[in-house]
């Protein structure tokens, strides 16, 4: 009888570890301690793939054992194996010492430059072979990332080649929008400054398909006509919050 119990109870314990539980956690920068927005995650058990959110926070259902990959541009990939429901803290290594004061313009220049160079990256999923290893070691930090390799490793049989290349697509159309909606461009028209200029351009993030069919009286009229609501709305919030504090 004891025996039984035993085998029951491992048994048990076994499917208990065996669920998925959703684990939260943010990416933050090694050495600024900065929050990282729009890192990469891959878990490489369940093939699924997708980024955290703009204050690098992230949720993700996984299993005790599953390896998640961190992968962003400008730092060294990492990975993580998951050991615990604890929350997950990710500090990522920048691949260049950050310098103060001093602005540091990205080579690629325009969002099709950075996709073209995307999908060098990830050659697989256009039809190149793979490498053997999917992890190589990175001077200076870590684990790297061989992501041809790691394509390969998460489907042979190319299943997971559409979803990927989705993801590559969806940061395109992140990163378009972010090249015509910029903070010195809307700063220029709306005459905001921070926080209310960053408050405003989370608010109004414009769709890829406005960013990319607007001509730009279309686009300008876009930001002003949103500016006045943002105003509009500012001054009720601002107005119902003196009410309530001068009381009855």
């Amino acid at each position: 009888m004891r025996l039984v119990l035993v085998f029951l109870f491992g048994a048990f314990t076994v499917r208990t570890f065996a669920q998925e539980k959703e684990i939260e956690g943010i990416v933050f920068d090694k050495d600024t301690k900065e929050r990282v927005a729009r890192t990469l995650i891959i878990d490489t058990t369940t093939r699924k793939a997708f980024y955290n959110n703009l204050k690098g926070e992230f949720k993700i259902e996984a299993r005790i054992g599953d390896v998640l990959i961190f992968n962003k541009e400008d730092y060294f990939s990492d990975t993580l194996t998951v050991k615990s429901g604890d929350n997950l803290l990710i500090y990522l290594h920048r691949k260049a010492i950050p310098l103060k004061g001093v602005t540091i313009k990205d080579s690629l220049h325009t969002p099709l430059q950075k996709l073209a160079a995307t999908k060098r990256e990830y050659s697989m999923i256009y039809g190149s072979r793979a490498y053997n290893d999917p992890l190589s070691a990175v001077p200076g930090g870590g684990a790297g990332i061989n992501l041809d390799a790691l394509y390969n490793a998460l489907s042979r049989k190319g299943r997971d080649a559409i979803r990927l290349q989705g993801v590559i697509q969806q940061d395109y159309e992140e990163n378009v929008i972010d090249y015509r909606f910029n903070k010195s461009y809307v700063a220029n028209i709306t005459h905001l400054k921070d926080p209310d200029l960053t408050d405003f351009m989370h608010r109004y993030r414009p769709s890829y398909f406005r960013v990319t069919t607007d001509t730009e009286y279309e686009f300008i009229t876009y930001i002003k006509t949103s500016l006045r609501r943002y105003l509009r709305l500012k001054r009720s919030y601002t107005h119902s919050t003196a009410t309530k504090s001068a009381g009855p």
